[in-house]
């Protein structure tokens, strides 16, 4: 097996973030409920788009911002997610290969689904209410992957966000064969309850039949996953067929068991908690910089738990501090 180019390639959202900062008044007139999150259409994203004020433009999307964290480390990331030739299309290629992750999948050739983007509003006191359309992100392709890009990555991760629709989904099944005949490694993230409500079977088919090496989860997820009420039968239900399982659990730090050693880390003391976005991605970025570098499962966890406490003690979901000095430390 040759010497991986890559410590991890995502699959995931390609989602730009528009973040702009909106009065109370602004969410009223739009009929928009205080730091909520909603699923919009591409006309409704149009129109809140062009409502919305000086706004700030990045790269977004679950898979992205642990991607963007692990390059902050200093590792070499890459990632894979399906965009349109429009311009929120340019400038998420242009911000994302910015921040050192290599980006190779084409834009769409059609005009059908735009980019897809989050449009945040943010209120003088600090909530957040995002209004998401997927776009152009729901429709990636598996012959949009790179065979030779996926041989090359240590560790191939996957965001439950894209399990949904059929054909990503179709695309992350052809990435785990493509991973696994290289003897490569295949991590999933949960990301979200509402991703096992809609796809549960699915992901459990997946899981049982030991296409993932590494899953990551939190507490509500595991349980949803394995439908137990109790924690611990929920986790050890995959024991048997996934290799390492690593748990967040807010702030009573993170768990992680690899067969039957269970490793638990506080989480990192944070002086005042500011935004939580992007907690768990960051989590996973300095967890699996730390496995993709030969640290062990407690290092892994504490490096994990570090990079999530930095993100929440800012607004916004890319550090802002210096990573790779923290995974130095």
């Amino acid at each position: 097996m040759t010497e991986p180019r890559l410590d991890v390639l995502a699959i995931g959202d390609a989602i730009v973030d528009v973040i702009a900062s909106a009065e109370e008044s602004f969410l009223v007139d739009e009929g928009l409920v205080k730091g909520s999150m909603r699923l919009i259409d591409a006309e409704e994203a149009t129109r809140l788009y062009t409502h919305m004020g000086q706004a700030r433009e990045t790269s977004g999307g679950s898979a992205a911002n642990t991607m963007a964290g692990i390059a902050a480390m200093g590792g070499r990331a890459g990632f894979v997610g399906q965009v349109a030739g429009d311009q929120l299309g340019e400038i998420f290629a242009h911000d994302i290969r910015a921040l050192g992750v290599e980006y190779r999948t084409p834009p769409l050739g059609d005009s059908a689904s735009p980019t897809g983007r989050c449009l945040i509003l943010v209120t003088p006191d600090g909530q957040r209410t995002m209004n998401t359309f997927a776009g152009a992100s729901h429709r990636l392709a598996a012959a949009a992957l790179d065979p030779d890009q996926i041989r090359g990555a240590a560790i191939l991760y996957l965001e439950a966000y894209l399990w949904v629709p059929d054909s990503p989904r179709e695309a992350m099944l052809e990435a785990i064969e493509i991973a696994h005949r290289a003897g490569r490694k295949v991590a999933l993230t949960l990301s979200d309850i509402a991703c096992i409500a809609k796809r549960r079977d699915s992901l459990l088919a997946l899981v049982g039949r030991g296409a993932v090496d590494l899953l990551f989860a939190n507490e509500q997820e595991m349980r949803s996953l394995a439908g137990e009420d109790d924690f611990d039968r929920a986790l050890a239900a995959f024991c048997r067929d996934v290799p390492r399982i690593v748990v967040t659990c807010s702030e009573k730090g993170a768990i992680a068991v690899e067969g039957r050693r269970r490793v638990e880390v506080p989480a990192a003391p944070v002086a005042k908690v500011v935004d939580t976005t992007g907690a768990g991605d960051l989590f996973a970025a300095g967890f699996l910089f730390g496995q993709s570098h030969g640290r062990s499962l407690e290092e892994s966890l504490r490096l994990g738990s570090l990079a999530a406490a930095e993100i929440i003690s800012h607004f916004g979901a890319r550090p802002e501090a210096d990573l790779g000095a923290l995974v130095a430390s």
